[in-house]
């Protein structure tokens, strides 16, 4: 069977009011915010086309086909059971987490998280009046680990009530094996803490798979709340769609109440016709995304390692983040990357908004053509050069 052949060269044409690529300067190139410099896979427009046809867009409902669409998609990418009737329509996984946080926890509990680690978890975590406690991930040798028993000593804290897991874990791009997401979840469920993980990266995993943690066996599968949207997946971040898959009947029936009650239950006109069509007919371009984003990571790494032997690309297994320790330049990120955007133009994350040993790196999405990774590449070199001759 000839494969079908998607544009993975051309980069859309986004000014105005996007937030990567509106009020840049001349010559700025952005490699930070985690979206994608990739047109939508053509199967996905075409269906919201045929909803901008009907031409009155009054308030939507979630129909089954949504749910049977998810579940599909997780069995057929993932090898994972998920029942249809364990699914939640939510309008984004942060939202969702923020919305499931105040439904399990109150203000100063502790919620614990493993840095460094995503920064919009703080965001949502402190926001809502609870306190952010960490076990943060060992790193040697270029590794990150977990320190299981740091983890389950700040498990078994009574304050703690919920923990927020990713994975695949941004921004180390790591997915968890499925004997590390069986033993997180065991310990949540020992102590009566609310697994709520993130998968949104769960689709991009590029060698091996990933383990959702509600496919978890027995009554710990009553601690767990599963995260996804096809929002990275399918560049789709405006579109404000994910679902949380939640096995334990009554958790899910008070989930439902509190997203009513957050206002993240009712889904936007496009939501979904393009979440479907992405479930169900998406298959062929994540198999072609995958193969340039492995492409792009390739190049990355062996530019630095001849170019810039200074930097190290972690070795990981998802999304289309580089994590770079910078830690040999002897600079604070943030000090770096400020540097980087005034000499280069080029603009990537600091580490330091992720926290744990985050401000000795930076993060960088290689998730464009690959004519922008070479550019970037060639930037950081000219950054870390012209940085070293002063």
């Amino acid at each position: 069977m000839t494969e079908k052949q998607y544009d993975f060269t051309n980069v859309p044409k986004r000014q105005g009011n996007s937030i990567k690529w509106g009020g840049l300067k001349e010559k700025e190139l952005p490699m930070w915010i985690a979206e994608m410099d990739f047109k939508i896979a053509p199967e996905i427009l075409a269906s919201m086309e045929e909803k901008l046809k009907v031409a009155a867009f009054g308030y939507e409902s979630v129909p089954a086909e949504y749910y049977q669409a998810v579940a599909d998609w997780e069995e057929k990418e993932h090898d994972a059971k998920m029942d249809p009737s364990w699914g939640l329509f939510a309008a984004g996984v942060v939202p969702a987490i923020s919305a499931m946080l105040r439904l399990a926890t109150s203000p100063g509990d502790e919620v614990l998280l493993q840095e460094p680690v995503y920064n919009m978890f703080y965001s949502v975590i402190e926001g809502n009046g609870r306190q952010v406690i960490s076990s943060d991930l060992v790193y040697e040798g270029g590794k990150y680990t977990v320190d299981w028993l740091d983890l389950e000593d700040k498990l078994a804290r009574p304050s703690v009530r919920a923990m927020v897991f990713c994975n695949p874990h941004n921004p180390i791009g790591y997915a968890w094996s499925k004997e590390e997401v069986a033993r997180v979840a065991k310990l949540c469920a020992k102590h009566q803490v609310l697994l709520l993980s993130d998968e949104i990266h769960g689709d991009l995993v590029l060698d091996g798979d990933v383990t959702p943690a509600y496919t978890v066996e027995g009554d710990t599968r009553n601690w767990v709340v599963s995260l996804i949207s096809p929002s990275k997946t399918f560049n789709l971040a405006g579109l404000h769609a994910a679902c949380a898959i939640i096995p334990n009947p009554d958790l899910r029936a008070r989930a439902a109440s509190s997203f009513f009650l957050a206002g993240i239950g009712e889904p936007n006109l496009l939501a979904i016709p393009a979440a479907i069509a992405a479930y169900e007919e998406g298959h062929d371009w994540l198999r072609e995304l995958k193969k340039v984003l492995r492409d792009n990571f390739a190049f990355a790494q062996e530019f630095l390692a001849k170019e810039v032997p200074e930097l190290k690309v972690l070795d990981s297994n998802a999304s289309y983040l580089a994590w770079v320790d910078i830690s040999a330049l002897g600079i604070n990120a943030a000090d770096f990357c400020n540097y980087l955007r005034e000499k280069t133009g080029l603009i990537i994350s600091a580490g330091n908004s992720y926290r744990g040993n985050g401000d000795e790196f930076v993060r960088i999405n290689l998730a464009c053509p690959k004519e922008l990774v070479i550019g970037g590449m060639q930037r950081l070199k000219q950054g870390v050069e012209e940085r070293s001759d002063q």
